[in-house]
């Protein structure tokens, strides 16, 4: 017997899940998005504040230069005295120079972030009539500087830089930044955290159902998976146990079928073993009772033999086996059974009455109906009384259907008998079956043929006695392969 732990062998190693490919596939993902996020964030707040300072240095410069173009000209004294009315006290370094880059003005304070070489290179493209701004953000501060050129009278006169050390708004930056990384860290193990737990339940759902498919193939069709939820692996569990139940009751029908056959093929060989054995042994038998016991013999043969070519039947049709079909008259068809089967009537004393309308055509081949009309037909008649009668009936409906009806004046089926009376190897009267030849295999041979050619049958008792059989088929008024033509 199977079990889920004989199941659960056959699992895959740890780097070959799904489970750690999926988990690995959403961290690298999560890993890879907060990163991006992070980048963007940090690119932009610095580009943010070095935006905020070039417009800060920029309107200071402009105080600066309007104050200097005010002079007559650029000195020593006079720029000195700008700036200390000014009072410019917020810069780490303010530097005036002359058109020839003599240095007019000077700050006590020196910036070691931006090297004196860079400064006179800002300058130089400030007397050349271009403000120059420069920032970086280096060591945990904002280092940052503006360079102006001074004009007087329409003239260069000279230029100023101005530079600016901003540790509070590094520090600033930085705080962003570590709040930015932790709560990065939070997130994403918050959001792995909760992508394992979610993998973990969804994979221990596909193992419920990867061990309850082994089961099964391993012949408990009886199991079952337990389905909650509401989502595409409880409709695939759905499935699965609906396939199951058939899978079960095709397994049950397969055991109950084989045991039927059996029983059915081993009834007549075991009757003709025992006549064989008998004629054999029995040194005394006259030429009468050894010819009694070949003719028991032939008729236990033709029971056989009937028997296999039903199972055959249904065997092809339980393969889906299509033979060639054609427009076939059904009126032609049950004129040429009752042919056949008139000697059968006759020595019952069965009367058989036919009432046929016109252009009653059918799609099928002359086998299958022949399946038809010859099985229901001919129970009428071997289950009918001595002297009784049957109508046979053939016309066409306003629905478009041709409808095949026999009725007989027989012993008919009990009601709680008729819901069975298609199934294979089911008989209403064992006994009195088998002494017909029955082998309860016709009606399920005719169901089958039924349900093939897209037909419809029922069967009901008759308020007077008897039963009444009625297979309706699909109307065929014009050959099909004509009309493909056309």
């Amino acid at each position: 017997m199977a079990t889920i732990s004989k199941a659960s062998q056959n699992k895959t190693g740890f780097f070959n899940s799904i489970v750690t490919r999926l988990s690995a596939l959403f961290i690298a993902i999560i890993a890879v998005l907060l990163l991006l996020i992070n980048t963007y964030f940090l690119t932009a707040s610095r580009n943010m504040m070095f935006t905020s300072k070039q417009t800060s240095l920029e309107t200071q410069a402009s105080v600066i230069s309007t104050s200097l173009s005010a002079l007559d000209h650029l000195s020593k004294e006079n720029v000195s005295q700008v700036f200390d009315i000014l009072e410019v006290r917020d810069f780490a370094r303010v530097i005036v120079v002359d058109p020839s880059g003599e240095k007019l003005y000077s700050s006590q304070m020196d910036d070691d972030n931006i090297p004196d070489a860079q400064i006179e290179e800002h300058l130089q493209r400030a007397l050349d009539g271009r403000d120059v701004f420069y920032s970086r953000f280096y060591d945990d501060a904002f280092s940052s500087s503006i360079s102006v050129p001074v004009m007087i009278g329409g003239t260069t006169a000279g230029a100023f830089c101005m530079s600016e050390l901003d540790k509070e708004q590094g520090s600033v930056l930085i705080g962003l930044q570590d709040r930015a990384r932790n709560l990065s860290i939070i997130i994403a193990a918050l959001t792995v955290i909760a992508t394992l737990i979610v993998i973990r339940i969804t994979m221990q759902r596909i193992n419920k159902i990867m061990d309850a498919i082994v089961m099964v193939r391993e012949g408990e069709y009886e199991y079952r998976i337990r389905v909650t939820g509401n989502d595409e692996l409880t409709r695939l569990s759905s499935e699965f146990n609906d396939l199951t139940s058939r899978l079960q009751e095709t397994e049950q029908r397969r055991q109950q079928f084989v045991a039927d056959a059996s029983h059915e093929l081993k009834t007549p060989l075991a009757s003709i073993r025992l006549l064989s054995d008998s004629i054999l042994q029995n040194d005394t038998m006259t030429p009468e009772m050894a010819r009694e016991f070949i003719t028991d013999i032939g008729n236990e043969a033709s029971r056989l033999a009937r028997t296999t070519e039903k199972l055959i039947s249904l065997t092809r049709l339980d393969n889906d086996i299509t033979p060639d079909r054609s427009r076939m008259d059904l009126a032609e068809n049950v004129r040429s059974t009752i042919r056949v089967l008139q000697p059968l009537a006759d020595e019952r004393g069965v009367t058989i009455s036919e009432h046929f309308g016109t252009d009653c055509f059918v799609y099928a081949s002359d086998d299958e109906l022949r399946h038809i009309t010859l099985n229901l037909i001919e129970n009428a008649i071997k289950y009918n009384w001595d002297g009784g009668d049957i109508d046979v009936t053939l016309n066409n409906t306003d629905d478009g259907m041709v409808r095949f009806t026999v009725e007989d004046t027989g012993v008919g089926i009990p009601e709680d008998d008729l819901p069975h009376i298609f199934d294979r190897f089911y008989r209403v009267d064992k006994a009195r079956s088998r002494e017909a030849g029955g082998s309860g295999l016709g009606l399920a041979i005719v169901r089958s043929t039924v349900d093939e050619l897209g037909a419809s049958i029922s069967a009901e008792r008759r308020a007077e006695g008897g039963m009444r059989f009625t297979v309706d088929f699909p109307c065929c008024p014009s050959d099909p392969d004509s009309e493909a033509d056309n």
